[in-house]
């Protein structure tokens, strides 16, 4: 699953290709890129999630308290992320380019993935898709590429 999401978004992202809405056409072309239908169905899932966390006004974590909040990891999200993802999160903080609501989208939609393996990079992946997707995080969203592909030796943390 996570395979089509970063081919989604590295194909729509940065082309002037308008992303298909439909979703029979868009399953089309990734049955045709060689994925499986049901990795597709899950990733289009997936995405249908990511979208439906910007529009709901009330969801349980936004409007928290981003200043003097301390974020408390529950076993499972500890399972998923590791240390290192962990750190990284807290970094994104600390530099402003992740908020308290962006922070908690991003781990919800980490731990709706279906893997068993999920390392930095995925969660890097991840972020760039939930600030794409969040309206008012355009700057946000060109930090954190800066941080990705804008360094040599690659980020500081």
């Amino acid at each position: 699953m996570m395979d089509i999401l970063m081919y989604l978004f590295e194909t729509y992202i940065h082309s002037d290709a308008e992303l298909l809405v439909d979703q029979e056409e868009l399953s089309d072309e990734l049955l045709r890129a060689g994925f499986h239908q049901e990795d597709i169905y899950k990733a289009l899932s997936w995405l249908e999630k990511l979208a439906a966390l910007q529009e709901t006004e009330q969801h349980p974590y936004m409007n928290t308290s981003a200043v003097t909040s301390i974020r408390i990891y529950t076993p499972q999200e500890m399972a998923r992320l590791d240390v290192a993802c962990r750190g990284f999160l807290i970094y994104l903080e600390q530099i402003h380019v992740l908020s308290a609501d962006t922070r908690e989208m991003v781990i919800d939609r980490v731990m709706e993935l279906e893997t068993n393996e999920f390392i930095l990079d995925d969660l890097q992946w991840i972020i760039l898709m939930v600030l794409f997707n969040a309206p008012g995080n355009e700057s946000a969203y060109s930090q954190m590429e800066e941080l990705l592909y804008g360094m040599e030796d690659g980020y500081i943390h």
